[in-house]
């Protein structure tokens, strides 16, 4: 039967096929030792597939999970510690590289300003404020158009130290006239009010004052309202004219004030009140329009100019902006003060007044007079003799001197004629002589600090007795 032969023909092969299969795994075993073989079916046949039939899928477990997590979670901490770690850093450094700025460029202003103890620069300064000192000095009378009288001030610009000052000049206060008789400020001011002043109060004081400022009263409210009112702090009340009405001025701390309240705080004097009040709230006023006025030298002239002033020829328009601008400058920077020249009851400087004020405004010793200069003699008068201080003044001036009255002096038993400066001696001698007065009565010593020579007269000064 044919068709019966055929299947069997083909179960042949297949029967033999699993006996070469079993004959290469056990060669195999034999050239790899130790590797198990594969598990075979217990009736001995091989299995239908393969290995590389089927494909391995990892199945999710919870717990691999949770420690992937946490594996995360612990790289995410690290991560942030170093991340914070490293911020901290950069902040310590940046705080660091300020802080070593700020110091540097602290130094580096206290070194340009000079303030740096122990260099060269301060030292210098320092030097220069003791020697001889470029200074700018200015004097200004205002006048009172409505009730009269005036006022007088120093303005005073010391380049070489950066302080302004005001220094407050009593009406009394005694100067000379042109012939040399002697006059008070306040009748200098309305007879002159300007070379002649000028220069008396510069031979006063031993400064040389380079320009008059007459400032009225009109022009000073004007010159406030063009800062845009002034803030000072006010020590009395200033009435309004009117009864009944808003007082002018309110006493107190910060107070503003327009021009016309300014001007009436800058005048006022109350009841039974000496005249330096009234001075010192003039020098209030000076200081806080000078803290408002612009500290550019075209910017002050241009307010000086819309003033429309007719101004003193010592003074122009140009000079007087450049002026107020450094002076401006300094109390916008608070190096400013205000300072009242003190007086005796004869009008007269006392030494310790003269002293401050020479110190104040010429930096503490009075300047040599330069070739051609007036010498400076200050006459006191321990003599006893009412009339020895004006005849010795004549009897100077006559001489070709320049004399400062210095008041009255405890009695002495001889004349004495006193240089500071050996250059001066001989010029001392020569006034020894003009007064009449012994060779052996000139020595060396301290002089006036306004003066060049100081005579002091005795009792052996002769006086001409009137026919």
């Amino acid at each position: 039967m044919p068709q019966q032969q055929a299947p069997q023909q083909q179960q042949a092969p297949q029967q033999q096929a699993p006996h070469h299969q079993q004959q290469r795994p056990a060669r195999a075993a034999q050239e790899t030792a130790g590797v198990p073989e594969q598990r075979r079916p217990a009736d001995g046949s091989e299995r239908p597939y393969q290995t590389e039939q089927f494909s391995f899928i990892e199945e999710p477990d919870e717990d691999s999970e949770d420690v992937i997590d946490w594996l995360k979670f612990t790289e995410s901490r690290s991560e942030r510690r170093e991340e914070a770690k490293r911020r901290g850093r950069n902040r310590v450094v940046a705080l660091l590289v300020t802080l070593a700025l700020v110091l540097v460029g602290g130094v580096g202003y206290l070194w340009y300003a000079g303030k740096l103890p122990g260099l060269s620069g301060s030292d210098t300064k320092s030097e220069a404020a003791a020697g001889p000192q470029k200074r700018d000095v200015i004097v200004v009378h205002l006048h009172n158009t409505r009730k009269k009288g005036t006022s007088t001030a120093l303005l005073v610009d010391n380049a070489t130290t950066g302080q302004g000052t005001t220094v407050l000049l009593p009406d009394n206060l005694s100067v000379a006239n042109d012939d040399g008789t002697a006059t008070t400020l306040g009748k200098s001011v309305e007879d002159d009010g300007s070379t002649g002043t000028r220069e008396a109060i510069g031979t006063l004081l031993g400064a040389k004052v380079s320009g008059t400022w007459r400032l009225d009263t009109p022009y000073l409210e004007n010159l406030v309202e063009l800062v845009g009112t002034i803030d000072l702090t006010t020590d009395t009340e200033v009435p309004a004219a009117e009864k009944g009405d808003e007082p002018l001025v309110k006493k107190g701390e910060n107070q503003t004030l327009n021009g016309r309240a300014a001007v009436a705080y800058a005048t006022y004097v109350g009841p039974e009140e000496a005249e330096e009040k009234q001075l010192l709230r003039f020098g209030q006023v000076m200081q806080a329009v000078l803290k408002k006025l612009p500290d550019d030298p075209k910017s002050a002239t241009v307010i000086v100019e819309t003033l429309a002033q007719i101004l003193d020829p010592s003074l122009n328009e140009q000079d007087l902006g450049t002026s107020l601008a450094k002076l401006a400058e300094h109390a916008k920077g608070g190096d400013y003060k205000t300072a009242l020249l003190p007086v005796q009851e004869d009008g007269t400087l006392s030494d310790e007044a003269a002293g401050s004020v020479v110190k104040d405004v010429l930096g503490g010793s009075v300047s040599a007079p330069e070739p051609g200069d007036t010498l400076r003699v200050g006459i006191k008068n321990g003599s006893g003799k009412a009339d020895a201080t004006e005849q010795a003044r004549v009897t100077l001036i006559n001489g070709g001197y320049n004399v400062i009255d210095g008041g009255k002096a405890d009695t002495v038993d001889a004349s004495q004629v006193t240089y500071g400066d050996d250059a001066q001696k001989a010029k001392a001698e020569e006034v020894a002589k003009t007064l009449g007065l012994p060779a052996g009565a000139v020595k060396k010593g301290k002089a006036a600090t306004n003066a060049d020579v100081s005579v002091v007269l005795g009792p052996d000064y002769k006086i001409e007795e009137p026919e």
